[in-house]
């Protein structure tokens, strides 16, 4: 990352060659050895953080007049805060590469004759000549050490750059998803919208298990355009060729999943079951149960009402601890009834992407990325008057 875009960004090859100590981190420029003045008039040492604005994977702009500082207020030489930084108290979270790098406050200085910077290189220069300025004057320090800043971030799982996830500054929370290898056991109406979901978290690892064809009518509830050349091949060779591109860590297999599929699962860290049999959900949950994977299996029930469409997504968790309770009070059908609702096969896109929606944000509360108040194992929504009742996962059935 460091070389690309020193080579490709002449602003940033010119901060180097000046002797910043530029390094790179969730998506923002890191600028350490920054000197400044407390209000003792002592000398301390900080840092410059900004956020990139990616072009492509090559080249980046400067998004906005605003920095990031690590380090108390910057003052001047009699000691009084700096007034013209606009200081307000900030907090920034970098990745466990930067543990050194403590975001404290936000500055917000722009030029007075263009009101933009022109590139990164006078936009340091600009912040560093206002909070360095009396150090270098008292101390004769400048920030120009010439360090080079090793970096132990393992690289991104994206062939893009995650710039959604540093302008919402929730890196932090994001990384919580790095060692998740995910199995998806299904890829129709739901299963195509969890994997849309999955594909921009930032997980590991893929694995995507679906032996059916993709038809005309899986277009209609699918995320995506759809090819003419797509139809009649194997659902899972339509998503490979949708998502290859975008992200590392995809497989995508064209097999039936059931309880002897053990090596397939294996490395396994959490499943989303998407299967609308209930034989074949049975022999699934068997075999994550006895294998200690968790899983979240998902469901649809859709019928007439009044002429109208009627009924229920339901959206339920297996913990490793908690599964086979939760398993034994029969909250999803794992049977092949000729009264079973699911056989009327009625879905519909908004009611997949629903049902997938509450199922991936379910994983991510479990992983600690949501916040929730009270933690249960069992939703289901009700298209009628748009309710949802819940069971905890402290419940007794």
């Amino acid at each position: 990352m460091f070389q690309i875009l020193v080579n490709h960004n002449d602003d940033i090859r010119e901060l180097v060659e000046k002797g910043y100590a530029v390094a790179f981190d969730s998506n923002c420029m890191v600028i350490r050895d920054i000197p400044y003045l407390d209000k003792q008039k002592q000398l301390q040492i900080g840092t410059i953080v900004t956020k990139l604005k990616f072009i492509d994977k090559e080249r980046i702009e400067q998004d906005n007049h605003q920095v990031y500082f690590a380090g108390s207020s910057p003052c001047d030489i009699q000691g009084a805060q700096i007034p013209n930084l606009a200081d307000n108290p900030h907090n920034l979270r970098l990745s466990d590469a930067s543990k050194d790098v403590i975001v404290q406050r936000s500055f917000s200085n722009k030029p007075k004759k263009t009101g933009r910077f022109k590139d990164f290189f006078e936009k340091i220069e600009s912040y560093v000549s206002i909070i360095s300025g009396p150090a270098m004057e008292l101390f004769s320090v400048d920030p120009y050490t010439f360090r080079t800043v090793e970096r132990s971030e393992d690289e991104s799982v994206f062939n893009f750059q995650d710039t959604l996830t540093s302008r919402a500054e929730i890196g932090d929370l994001s990384a919580k998803f790095k060692d998740d290898v995910i199995a998806i056991i299904g890829v129709g109406g739901t299963g195509a919208y969890v994997l849309d979901f999955m594909v921009n978290t930032p997980v590991r690892e893929i694995r995507v298990f679906d032996l059916d064809s993709f038809h005309v009518h899986n277009s209609f509830r699918s995320p995506g355009k759809t090819l003419s050349g797509e139809l009649g091949k194997k659902k899972v060779s339509v998503y490979k060729s949708r998502y290859d591109n975008f992200r590392q860590g995809l497989s995508f297999e064209p097999t039936f999943i059931d309880e002897s599929s053990v090596d397939e699962l294996t490395g396994v860290s959490f499943a989303f079951v998407c299967v609308d049999k209930g034989s074949s959900r049975k022999g699934i949950f068997n075999l994550l149960l006895r294998l200690g994977i968790p899983f979240i299996d998902v469901g649809m029930g859709l019928k007439r009402k009044e002429g109208l469409l009627s009924g229920t997504i339901r959206t339920t968790s297996y913990s490793v601890d908690d599964g086979q309770r939760i398993s034994d009070l029969g909250l999803a059908m794992v049977t092949d009834n000729a009264d079973d609702i699911y056989k009327t096969n009625i879905q519909i896109g908004e009611l997949n992407a629903l049902n997938a929606s509450l199922a991936v944000m379910k994983f991510k509360q479990i992983r600690g990325f949501y916040y929730e108040e009270k933690s249960n194992c069992h939703s289901v929504f009700r298209v009628e008057d748009n309710s949802m009742t819940t069971l905890s996962d402290s419940d007794e059935d």
